[in-house]
């Protein structure tokens, strides 16, 4: 069994508690406006290309075994119909133009490399956090993972959008040490209109969820006037009490990755975004430690 993987992060200190390797899968449901990690959107690997960092020496070209690179019009042209995404181009290119985005892991391969840092996770008390893109998308890989590093006594925590069947949630919650769960927006309205998909499953999935007596922290993505009124934040108020919810993370948005969307040949479109400022954010703090939750500002 294989799994595609975006990137094997270490020594991370925001995707769980302590510290720990976060293992990023490709693939994702959501079609997130305001995503920093577009090229975990799809679950096939894709080449990535900085037109800055070309020299257009043409090696791509050369060495293409399946004749997907052209040239034409001042642009290096890949014709993704063609490629198998071998990674030639990308091994043969001078500047790191070009870049292979996924591996292919199998569920071994992946056990070893984390094991890596099995003494960091011991003495940190920290462990490994499935990411994505939405690591439930690729759940027969996910799960055949957890079990083999259950067995090395490894510490799991699952960070997910909750947008998938509540069957693959079934498959991993003896797996599972801590979910970090992602509520966007409570509104559906406007859910669907900034992340293409209801909210609806995913709000239902935390409910059942909950009930499981699992560990779960809400991470609350915040935009300056997307989500910040108080409606949304009394909204996410009502969805905390309900699922009985302790913990909340509240991650203020960033363009970091911004710069991601030409080289994979999108359009970013939404500079109308905007950081929410300090004052606002502790005001929403404010909000849910007055009603009694743990609240954090990142993480």
């Amino acid at each position: 069994m294989k799994g595609t993987i975006l990137n094997i992060q270490r020594f991370s200190v925001h995707d769980g508690p302590n510290i720990r390797t976060t293992v990023f899968l490709k693939g994702c449901p959501l079609r997130c406006e305001w995503c920093h990690n577009p090229e975990s959107l799809k679950h096939q690997k894709e080449i990535m290309w900085d037109k800055s960092s070309c020299v257009f020496c043409m090696k791509c070209i050369e060495v293409c075994p399946c004749h997907a690179i052209t040239f034409d019009s001042g642009l290096i042209i890949t014709n993704y119909e063609q490629c198998e995404h071998c990674g030639d181009c990308s091994l043969y290119c001078q500047n790191s133009a070009r870049q292979l985005v996924g591996k292919d892991f199998t569920v071994d391969d992946l056990v070893k490399e984390v094991l890596k840092d099995k003494i960091i996770f011991q003495q940190s008390g920290g462990g490994v956090t499935f990411s994505g893109g939405e690591p439930l998308a690729q759940i027969d890989f996910l799960h055949e993972s957890m079990k083999s590093l259950k067995e090395h006594d490894i510490h799991i925590a699952i960070d997910t959008s909750g947008y998938t069947p509540y069957d693959c949630f079934e498959r991993i919650i003896g797996l599972t040490d801590l979910f970090l769960y992602d509520i966007k927006m409570s509104d559906d309205v406007k859910h669907q209109r900034y992340t293409g998909v209801s909210n609806k499953p995913i709000i239902d999935n935390l409910m059942r969820l909950s009930k499981e007596k699992v560990d779960i922290i809400l991470r609350l993505p915040i935009l300056e006037g997307i989500n910040d009124t108080d409606q949304d934040i009394n909204g996410i108020l009502k969805i905390a009490d309900k699922a009985c919810i302790s913990h909340i993370s509240i991650l203020p948005y960033h363009s970091i990755g911004q710069h991601k969307y030409p080289k994979l040949g999108l359009v970013y479109r939404y500079d109308s975004f905007k950081t929410p400022s300090q004052d606002n954010l502790e005001k929403i703090k404010n909000i849910f430690d007055k009603n009694g939750y743990k609240t954090q500002i990142g993480g």
